[in-house]
């Protein structure tokens, strides 16, 4: 591995959702070969420094808002820009500007809406655009609004050196989109330690729904499913979210966030995982974190799940019944996962990224000045 100073970008320093985790993997693989810092909008109680943190106004932005990172960039003179989870239109088109690589882990660079779930509950195969995606919004104004945001932060994408993302499924809605094919390298994830933790199991089988707790993750599918089944395991629910109330008043358990730790001894308990995504999942990370453990995962077949879901317990998007068959056919059988998802393997994918990709531009972090400044204007 050649010896590099890369310098990460992402809106928060968090571990609360998959791609936060996501990345503190990255981190810990490359550290201390590298020399490796983080430039953050924001930290949260949950976030664990892994490396140099450094706070920059307006990367959390969710709009285009002033952002000057040519400071700490002439103070780290990084090899390596890495985008993470930013999507500050004046951030990405800075990056962009510099040769910087970019993770993608969401829709919000190419779809306004659901993400690629459309008003009408069906899944969505068109390629953005005006009169494509108006069906979806019932306000006129915030559409045009936010049409124009997505537009703006795709522009910037499809001018990053590289781009990696976790599944086909990402890869092939960007291609849609026209980001050009050869700069998008799927990288699957590897569980960052979960499976090392040694936590052992405290309490009794139960059926799991881990992640956030909103509508587009299927959640009132969730206990349907789960009642209509033939068990008497309580289901659980691990994460937080606008719908908790809602889950609570029907008098099932929500744990609130919880550590890796934690996390792990509720895998240990679990006999299954509930993933009744409505979104298109671009990879779902809770599903191989519960294969790690050898627990079924029980899905619809959404966005990128099918590539590393072992077959059996994957339904169609939506069909409750079959949701809940599979939930009694799986139960409590031990399952084998289809792919290893091995730290090193990921790891060395991603240096081959930094290798051909971010120096495709002849750009120079650290001596580049597109228009003579940073983003802040």
């Amino acid at each position: 591995m050649t010896s590099r100073t890369i310098l990460h970008l992402t809106d928060r320093l968090s571990r609360r959702g998959g791609a936060d985790w996501h990345l503190a993997g990255v981190i810990d693989a490359q550290s201390p070969k590298e020399s490796v810092a983080l430039a953050v909008g924001r930290r949260d109680a949950s976030g664990v420094a892994m490396c140099p943190v450094h706070v920059v106004t307006g990367l959390d932005a969710r709009q285009a808002k002033p952002c000057d990172l040519i400071p700490l960039v002439d103070e780290l003179c990084p090899d390596v820009i890495h985008v993470h989870n930013v999507v500050n239109p004046r951030v990405l088109q800075w990056a962009a500007q510099r040769g910087a690589v970019m993770t993608i882990q969401d829709h919000r660079s190419f779809c306004p809406g659901r993400g690629k779930w459309m008003a009408d509950g069906t899944v969505c195969r068109k390629r953005m655009g005006g009169d494509q995606c108006r069906a979806c919004f019932d306000d006129d104004a915030y559409f045009t609004d936010i049409l124009a945001l997505t537009e703006e932060r795709l522009a910037a994408v499809q001018n990053m050196a590289a781009i990696t993302v976790l599944s086909q499924y990402m890869r092939d809605e960007l291609i849609l989109v026209g980001v050009p094919p050869e700069r998008i390298h799927v990288i699957p994830p590897f569980v960052h330690e979960l499976k090392a933790t040694n936590t052992p199991a405290d309490g009794a089988p139960c059926v799991l729904v881990v992640g956030r707790l909103v509508e587009s993750k299927g959640i009132q599918d969730a206990i349907d499913a789960w009642r209509e089944a033939d068990t008497t395991l309580p289901l659980v629910f691990v994460g937080d979210g606008p719908l908790r109330d809602v889950i609570e008043s029907q008098g099932l358990q929500v744990t609130g966030w919880v550590n890796h730790e934690q996390l792990a001894a509720w895998y240990r308990r679990a006999q299954a995982l509930l993933i009744p995504s409505r979104w298109q999942e671009p990879f779902g990370i809770v599903g191989i974190e519960a294969l790690t453990f050898q627990v079924p995962v029980v899905a619809y077949d959404s966005g990128g799940i099918r590539e590393w879901h072992p077959g059996p317990g994957l339904v169609a998007m939506g069909d409750v019944a079959a949701l809940s068959n599979a939930l009694d056919e799986c139960l409590g059988q031990p399952v084998v996962p289809k792919h290893a998802f091995k730290r090193g393997e990921a790891t060395a994918a991603l240096e081959r990224v930094y290798e051909e990709g971010a120096g495709l531009n002849g750009t120079n972090p650290c001596t580049a000045r597109p228009n003579g400044a940073g983003c802040a204007p």
